[in-house]
């Protein structure tokens, strides 16, 4: 809905080399000119320059996600956004990683566009947000319950995006803001970077292991991790068979394993949530480094 209110086929806009595809699908289904500034992981200051570096005059749009789903790096947004209010840019967020564990301040970034799904911080599912600062254009149209002589879809949100009302998910979304505002973003984050350094120590430890963590400087609930000599899902298939759930492949994220250099290999992946309890983090080391490597 963002992408296809901002920008028509043809336009430049440009993008982050760690966001998802469910960003770069639908600018490739759109036609746009798609320019990526890609910074090395846990860089913010570099990542700031290689924004600063793609855009002129003909740039009609900047999408960035809040936090990399593989890696759990926190973009500098702040200064993203602040690039783009000085040039006049639409600035979109993706906080799918981010709400819920950060704050996220959609008029201090002056954002056109705030999206995030209801599935992760926010802990319901089934649902998503789409905060909207600027125009937008519906991109599927039916009855709405309101305003129904008129044949436009209404021109007053959220009808004007919504076809139907998915009320059911709405009241669960309501109680999953309450449940993040109750416990506070800084102490989910506290929390989970206190499980991503533990769990990172652990898996340094381990011979073979490489860790994509930072200590927890520039990272929020995401680590990511490889094991020489072994296929990135047979690591999640052994990990599975001794109760350990985690994610491997390219999370549906391969520019962003581009950008670190991991396409070809993808990563397995914990999420650390508030949840969580350190003797978990601990079994979870544990568990990998008694992981089949033949």
């Amino acid at each position: 809905l963002a992408i296809h209110s901002l920008l028509k086929p043809g336009d430049a806009v440009v993008i982050s080399g760690y966001e998802h595809n469910a960003v770069t699908r639908p600018l490739h289904a759109l036609g746009v000119n798609v320019r990526v500034a890609a910074g090395p992981l846990f860089d913010p200051e570099a990542q700031v320059r290689a924004f600063e570096r793609q855009l002129d005059e003909t740039v009609r749009a900047v999408i960035c996600n809040h936090v990399s789903n593989v890696f759990g790096f926190i973009l500098p947004v702040e200064g993203i956004a602040a690039l783009c209010r000085e040039r006049g840019i639409p600035f979109v967020l993706d906080a799918s990683q981010s709400a819920g564990c950060l704050p996220v301040h959609m008029g201090e970034l002056g954002a056109a566009f705030v999206a995030m799904p209801g599935h992760k911080g926010l802990t319901v599912p089934s649902t998503g947000l789409l905060l909207c600062g600027a125009e937008t254009h519906p991109l599927l149209m039916g009855g709405t319950g309101s305003a129904s002589a008129l044949q436009a879809m209404p021109d007053f949100l959220p009808d004007r995006l919504e076809h139907t009302h998915n009320m059911p998910g709405i009241a669960g979304l309501l109680e999953g803001l309450r449940y993040v505002q109750t416990q506070g973003t800084e102490r989910i984050l506290t929390h989970e970077r206190r499980l991503i350094r533990q769990a990172a120590a652990g898996l340094s430890r381990i011979p073979g292991v490489t860790v994509y963590g930072d200590g927890g400087a520039v990272q929020a609930g995401v680590l990511s991790f490889q094991i020489d000599g072994m296929d990135c899902e047979a690591v999640g298939e052994a990990l599975g068979a001794r109760g350990i759930a985690v994610r491997a492949g390219l999370h549906c994220a391969p520019l962003a394993h581009q950008s670190a250099g991991t396409l070809e290999l993808g990563s397995p992946r914990q999420r650390l949530r508030l949840q969580y309890h350190p003797r978990e983090v601990e079994r979870f080391t544990q568990e990998v480094a008694r992981a089949d490597r033949r």
